[in-house]
């Protein structure tokens, strides 16, 4: 899924202001340079003037800062080192840290989006991409549980 309509989804699902998305990606790394604009460029169509790609750097700041600012930090672990590749996988493994779904929450998210996986398709989703059980995750999938969670966040039918 482009990163984009992933950052634009999330911020739907939450309702985060453009300065709320800003801070929440420099929990990740006070260091990292994002502005406002950036933000409002990133969440533009592709066919709007100004629309600028939302890189995996970014995208990848983002979900490591919503899982701090969801569930906090924990200062007796080492930060730890920021994806270089942003996956669908990933995006669905710092959304499940992030919110503390089990396995049942992401079940009923998918049923209620109206794609419903079995448990050994979704467990398969959250392996190590050279485990023989792996599946990478497709953009529906992504896209069908950024809704379902959606729904379930924001009470949206």
């Amino acid at each position: 899924m482009i990163n984009n309509d992933t950052l634009r989804a999330i911020r739907y699902m939450l309702d985060l202001s453009d300065a709320k998305v800003v801070d929440i990606t420099h929990l990740a790394d006070a260091a990292f340079s994002l502005g406002k604009e950036d933000v409002q460029a990133f969440l533009k169509k592709d066919e709007e003037p100004g629309y600028v790609e939302c890189s995996n750097a970014v995208l990848a700041h983002f979900l490591d800062g919503l899982v701090i600012h969801r569930r906090g930090r924990d200062e007796s672990l080492p930060p730890r080192p920021v994806e270089k590749r942003v996956t669908n996988n990933v995006v669905l493994k710092k959304l499940r840290v992030a919110f503390e779904l089990k396995d049942v929450d992401m079940h009923e998210i998918l049923a209620n989006a109206g794609f419903p996986v079995s448990k050994p398709e979704l467990s398969a989703l959250f392996r190590q991409p050279g485990h023989k059980n792996f599946r990478l995750c497709g953009d529906q999938l992504l896209r069908n549980f950024l809704k379902g969670l959606t729904m379930r966040l924001r009470g949206d039918s």
